[in-house]
């Protein structure tokens, strides 16, 4: 695949004199980067996949946990709890030692987790399993886009980005098969919990092996080692081009870079505040929009469908998950052709459509189910359950090009370098707040208000969404991190402002 940043549509920030192709084959060290990295998001895929599946046997295991949907939330949404710890420490650590050293911090703590809910005695401590997991899991989904995105090239940093994601759906869907093929073995949901451990050790062991980012290394002012990074990244003219972007960026961020940016003085800066806000804006609408809601209760949302086998509703969830991973192959194409935004818009537009859909399917059962009529009976224990797995599947089908892949495309490329850990730890922070809220409340507010009533809820939420992605999130296809940066700062200040803050920031710079 090839893009070409002179196509109808490119941001007229570029310089016409840059005109560049470049596709995502053409570096196989950076492919190696991206998916190396991408395996973090393989573990955070997979734990959000597994544990509903899992769930339907642990309450089989342990009674306390059949008997109360407080304790079946928490096994759920323990992992986000941890998560949240892990995205909101892991921008520090991030930015402080380092994206490589993040990684494999991330991945020791996942191993850990893995084993102590494989050998769990007991509810309890399968919950402090789910902590430790969802420690490593928050770090990796900081880390991973950062780290993929500040070693790609600009044209394609987008489809890049959102292979992270592509391996963050690979990983539902690879638990979905995990779960089925555990179904017939005993200590069925312990092998499905357990074998999480091995992706984190192979990312541990190739993590070893490759380089710093390379733009990190350049803002601690390690700038030999980031110059042999980057010689593996472009050609001899880009590389010049590059580290002139380097050495421009590091002369305005000089007085970040002189003491550790804290996470309030993101709040201080009007710019950074529009950025923050836009990005922390599309994490929480990602989960508001209910994909989580799909994901971690699929099988139960298929059971409430009329769907009454524990197989058949993992065979049908694996479905479900299949399309995630196709959809998001689609978003890969599409998110530096079509941009950021039109392809949110697009997305949001057919999650939209889906939710009232579902809606609808879930009202009409309950209408039936109070209904003693045998025909209209017979008709809500098929037709209108398909119908319902229909609504997942179209959802996904919207969701996985656009809602999936941009919320961490946009939050790679929307803060400046000495900002970029702490905003992207703050921002996936929201994310798992969101995450976690949804996850710890769908099932309490089905029982309050009905399945379609809650559908109904989430499709307002999109309608919220799609609104605020119009007035609020910028167009960054093609940009180069720069150049991002100069759009908040029009933003906040005006062209004028910004160009002339840019020229006094260099003079102070040269003096």
């Amino acid at each position: 695949m090839t893009i070409d940043l002179d196509a109808p549509g490119s941001s007229g920030l570029l310089d016409a004199s840059s005109r560049r192709e470049i596709s995502f084959l053409s570096n196989m060290y950076v492919l190696g980067l991206t998916l190396t990295a991408g395996i973090g998001g393989l573990l955070f895929g997979y734990d959000t996949g597994v544990i509903s599946g899992a769930l339907l046997y642990i309450r089989d295991d342990f009674k306390a946990v059949n008997d109360s949907s407080v304790i079946q939330e928490t096994i759920v949404s323990m992992a986000m709890v941890g998560a949240i710890i892990g995205a909101a420490g892991g921008g520090w650590i991030n930015d402080v030692y380092g994206r490589k050293k993040a990684t494999l911090v991330a991945d020791v703590v996942f191993i850990i987790g893995s084993l102590v809910m494989c050998a769990a005695p007991d509810p309890y401590i399968l919950i402090l399993g789910r902590l430790f997991v969802g420690l490593g899991v928050g770090v990796a989904s900081v880390t991973a886009p950062v780290y993929i995105a500040e070693a790609a090239p600009s044209e394609i940093r987008g489809g890049l980005v959102a292979t992270n994601v592509l391996m963050i759906t690979g990983g539902q869907f690879l638990s979905y098969l995990v779960n089925l093929a555990f179904t017939e073995v005993p200590g069925t949901w312990r092998w499905m919990l357990g074998v999480a451990a091995v992706p984190a050790v192979v990312q541990f062991c190739l993590m070893v092996f490759l380089p710093e980012s390379p733009r990190w290394l350049y803002m601690k002012d390690k700038k030999s080692e980031a110059r042999v990074v980057l010689e593996k990244i472009y050609n001899s003219d880009r590389l010049e081009e590059e580290i002139d972007q380097l050495a421009a960026a590091a002369m305005q961020d000089l007085e970040s870079r002189k003491r550790s940016v804290s996470y309030m003085d993101v709040f201080k800066s009007k710019e950074m505040r529009l950025a923050f806000f836009a990005g922390a804006g599309l994490q929480a609408f990602q989960q508001f929009t209910g994909i989580n809601t799909v994901m971690y209760y699929s099988p139960t949302i298929v059971q409430m469908a009329g769907f009454a086998s524990n197989q058949l509703a993992l065979l049908l969830s694996l479905i479900v998950a299949a399309m995630n991973a196709a959809g998001t192959v689609v978003g890969i194409v599409l998110i530096d052709r079509c941009g950021r935004r039109r392809l949110a818009l697009f997305s949001l537009s057919g999650v939209l459509v889906s939710l009232v859909i579902l809606s609808l399917a879930f009202i009409l059962q309950s209408s039936c189910n109070s209904n003693n009529q045998i025909l209209s009976l017979g008709f809500c224990s098929s037709g209108i359950g398909w119908f319902a797995v229909v609504g997942l599947a179209l959802y996904i089908a919207c969701f996985a090009p656009g809602m999936g892949p941009v919320p961490w495309a946009v939050n790679s490329e929307i803060y400046p370098e000495a900002y970029r850990g702490v905003c992207g730890g703050m921002s996936a922070t929201v994310n798992w707040i969101s995450n976690l809220i949804v996850a710890q409340t769908f099932l309490s507010i089905v029982e309050l208000v009905g399945t379609g009533g809650t559908f109904m809820i989430i499709a307002g939420i999109a309608v919220l969404a799609l609104l605020f992605v119009y007035i609020f999130v910028p167009e960054t296809k093609g940009l180069t991190f720069e150049q991002v940066e100069r759009i908040w700062k029009e933003r906040a200040w005006g062209s004028k402002a910004s160009s002339s803050g840019s020229s006094q920031k260099l003079l102070e710079y040269v003096a």
